[in-house]
């Protein structure tokens, strides 16, 4: 081999070296179709979709297919990830959310009531750093807190109409992945068919104030970050005004920032379609 032969081959194994990790992030499918395919096959939408449930039967006995998607996530490294645009990057951890989250609740179903059985008195079910994501172990806490809702990353408060949490108290399950070109209308949606389901945001005529959920006491730092120009909760709870309250006079209320705000308790029974 002469050294200019040599010198071509060295470039240009620099030059796929360099390109890799772009290729990489290329070839992962962004539209998530086998998590939509299982989504559709397994999620019961409630409600025209304010609340859903799961088959969890049907995910157990398509478990195969679970861990196939799975997989594909845990495949994607750090720098492959960095390389994502946003909206890709907050499809993908959503979509990880939710799909490891059914895998836990799997190891334990049927033999579970709720996602708090598979904790202990000395740490929840989300906190074990179980979860093989971007080169490492995660909880999902992790994925949730320290990365959905890292400060600085995306600060968009939608993402708790997103994530599924197994219970009936949370928003649904989406019957289909988040993806990120059609990101923003699916969270857009996802946030108008929870606020809409007054089993858990309404206001209360008798009392003159809104119940909504705990979710709103636990996270409502999250509206208060200037999302879509939202800096406070009452602010974020005045845009669906029309969903919470019947009377002109309640809506215009809300609108106006007047009304109390009280917390429902929160349901934690398990989200099963087949209980």
């Amino acid at each position: 081999m002469t050294p200019s032969t040599h010198r071509r081959r060295l470039l240009l194994a620099s030059a796929a070296a360099l390109l890799l990790p772009a290729a990489r992030a290329q070839a992962f499918d962004h539209g998530h179709a086998a998590w939509t395919a299982l989504l559709r096959k397994h999620v019961v939408p409630l409600r025209g979709g304010q609340a859903s449930q799961v088959r969890y039967a049907g995910m157990a006995a398509d478990r195969g297919a679970l861990k196939a998607y799975l997989d594909s996530l845990s495949a994607v490294g750090e720098s492959s990830f960095a390389a994502f645009s946003k909206a890709q990057q907050m499809a993908f951890l959503i979509n990880a959310y939710n799909g490891f989250t059914v895998e836990l609740i799997l190891t334990r179903w049927p033999k579970l009531e709720s996602i708090k059985d598979l904790g202990s008195l000395l740490q929840s079910p989300w906190k074990p750093k179980w979860v093989p994501l971007l080169g490492g172990k995660v909880s999902l806490d992790d994925i949730e807190h320290a990365m959905l809702r890292q400060r600085g990353r995306y600060d968009d408060p939608r993402v708790h109409f997103a994530v599924n949490c197994a219970s009936i108290g949370c928003p649904a399950l989406r019957e289909e992945a988040f993806d990120a070109a059609r990101l923003d209308a699916q969270l857009d949606e996802q946030a108008l068919r929870f606020m809409s389901d007054r089993t858990r945001n309404r206001f209360d005529a008798a009392g003159g104030r809104l119940q909504v959920s705990k979710i709103f006491d636990w996270f409502g730092e999250d509206f208060r970050l200037g999302h879509r120009g939202i800096a406070s909760l009452p602010a974020f709870l005045a845009r669906y005004a029309d969903v919470l309250a019947d009377a002109p006079a309640d809506r215009e209320r809300i609108r106006a920032g007047q009304a109390g705000i009280g917390f429902l308790d929160y349901d934690w029974k398990l989200n099963d379609a087949g209980r």
